[in-house]
């Protein structure tokens, strides 16, 4: 049977893995809400389908492999609301279902650690959302031996999301929060942590996918503006700056996240350990250096 993903949701990690080398020969199926942006995926190699608004059975009695990207609202993850019995009958076929959720879910620690037994207690409405899907797809899983992994994804960074842009148009803003750090991933290192993990499949494990340092925000900041050349922009004040109500929720977290369990049972060996080999990566990418770029890990 020829290996195929069908990728719902199919976004910014998802097409970073369906780069990765362990996908060559493979058959990717990305769904899409967007026949415009359907075009854009079939000229990367994936077959695109628009859902909603597309019969699902034959896609998923074609694949082995199902990935998980799309945002859950307050019932719950979408996939679920309106195909759960047809991924049901096509469980026993399934060798590697990956969920991506979010260190959300681990909510406000002041800064402490976390690591992948830590207490779910979202501080957000969009953790809650997190940690509604994450329960309906164990649910699912122990019901009929779903191979579910799950994925705690940190704040993602890649190609056309990095700081720069803001930083060159001067709007990007210094706020300080005291204590105030977050954890973040490449998105090429959660392709190769994906990539690992379908290599060595674990039904219900349970992953953390961060680069090894978190820090501040400012400190990100700094390091980008220095990388160009050009001065920060002044400090601002959390609890006076003016932030929209989406902004200002980006600042009610501040935790640590461990990421032992990618490196000790993937065996994954991150290409960007920190923002700064990241944003340094970006950068080069950006001038048009790109043989001074990793390849993601296979």
């Amino acid at each position: 049977m020829t290996k195929t993903l069908l990728s719902f949701g199919h976004g910014f990690s998802a097409r970073a893995l369906s780069r990765h080398p362990i996908l060559q020969g493979w058959r990717v199926i990305g769904t899409t809400r967007s026949p415009k942006k359907a075009e854009v995926l079939r000229g990367e190699g994936t077959e695109p389908v628009v859902w909603p608004g597309t019969e699902m059975t034959d896609h998923l009695a074609a694949a082995t492999h199902l990935l998980l990207s799309a945002a859950p609202d307050d019932a719950g993850d979408p996939v679920l609301a309106t195909l759960r019995d047809k991924i049901a009958a096509n469980a026993g076929h399934l060798e590697w279902v990956g969920y991506l959720s979010t260190t959300g879910v681990y909510g406000d620690h002041a800064g402490g650690w976390v690591d992948e037994t830590t207490p779910l207690t979202p501080a957000t409405r969009r953790g809650h959302q997190r940690v509604k899907a994450e329960a309906q797809w164990r649910a699912l899983a122990e019901e009929t031996g779903l191979p579910l992994h799950i994925f705690r994804l940190a704040g993602i960074y890649g190609p056309g999301r990095g700081p720069f842009a803001k930083v060159r148009r001067g709007t990007a803003r210094q706020i300080i929060k005291k204590d105030q750090v977050f954890s973040r991933i490449h998105v090429d290192d959660i392709a190769q942590v994906l990539a690992a993990s379908i290599a060595r499949p674990d039904p219900g494990a349970v992953y953390n996918v961060c680069d090894n340092e978190a820090a501040p925000p400012q400190d990100v900041l700094a390091h980008a503006a220095r990388l160009l050349g050009v001065d920060l922009p002044p400090p601002e004040d959390y609890a006076t700056a003016e932030m929209t109500p989406m902004a200002r929720s980006f600042y009610a977290e501040s935790k640590r996240v461990r990421n032992d369990r990618i490196r000790d049972e993937l065996g994954v060996e991150l290409i960007y350990p920190s923002y700064r080999q990241g944003l340094a990566a970006l950068l080069a990418l950006e001038n048009g250096e790109r043989g001074t770029l990793q390849a993601p890990r296979s």
